[in-house]
């Protein structure tokens, strides 16, 4: 009948959740959530806090599938490898992920889950909380950043070996660079991630071995650039 008011459809975060993994947080918004069920987005504002709320309700829903195993027999360095690795599969399984945990890292329960996962395991191998949080931090950024570069790459693909063949062959033709590029070893994503992280970890272990006081660190790698311009 004319002038009959169709009842608002009941949903609740559940559905929202559902939905917006479904989406996936490269494509997540408020439209495209009510879009697919069948509401207006001030439906949607009932039961989360504008897109803000939206990207936590759904990035903590994929992070609580991430579960961190942790060999006891890896030594720190293995560990935090492997730890790093991890993120990095991780992320890139689930696009979007790294910026939303770029942005703001532990937002909610689960990062701090995945958090407190990894800082308990590096207290097990002998580091004090503050130092273990330092350091897992510092892994963890790196391992993301590395994925969210990789996850851009993949996103432009078309025609992206042509650029790299012309790169190539520039630098080959260099006579101050190509002799050098030309004995680089090659490596695809996965193999340059685990070198640069290798790197990066043990540097991280030289400068703050297990019982070394964070503040110690701080003051030691903040000095080092100390009158450099």
């Amino acid at each position: 009948m004319a002038g009959v008011r169709r009842r608002a459809r009941k949903i609740d975060v559940e559905d929202i959740i559902r939905v917006g993994r479904a989406i996936g947080l490269r494509q997540l918004s408020l439209n495209a959530v009510a879009a697919e069920l069948d509401v207006s987005t001030t439906a949607l504002y009932r039961h989360v806090d504008g897109r803000w709320g939206l990207e936590l309700v759904v990035g903590e829903s994929l992070l609580s599938d991430l579960v961190l195993r942790d060999d006891p027999a890896h030594d720190i360095e293995q560990h935090l490898l492997s730890f790093g690795l991890q993120l990095r599969a991780f992320v890139l399984a689930h696009a979007g992920l790294g910026t939303y945990m770029q942005t703001l890292f532990p937002r909610g329960e689960a990062g701090q889950r995945l958090m407190v996962s990894e800082v308990e395991a590096l207290v097990r191998r002998g580091y004090t909380p503050d130092v273990a949080v330092a350091l897992a931090s510092a892994v963890a950024s790196t391992a993301i950043n590395f994925a969210v570069a990789e996850e851009a790459q993949l996103e432009r693909i078309s025609g992206l070996q042509q650029q790299r063949d012309d790169v190539a062959e520039q630098l080959s033709a260099d006579e101050r660079l190509g002799e050098a590029h030309r004995d680089l070893p090659e490596f695809d994503h996965e193999g340059f991630s685990t070198m640069v992280l290798t790197a990066t970890i043990r540097g991280l272990l030289a400068v703050g071995p297990v019982g070394r006081p964070l503040h110690e660190v701080v003051v030691d790698l903040g000095s080092t650039g100390t009158g450099l311009q």
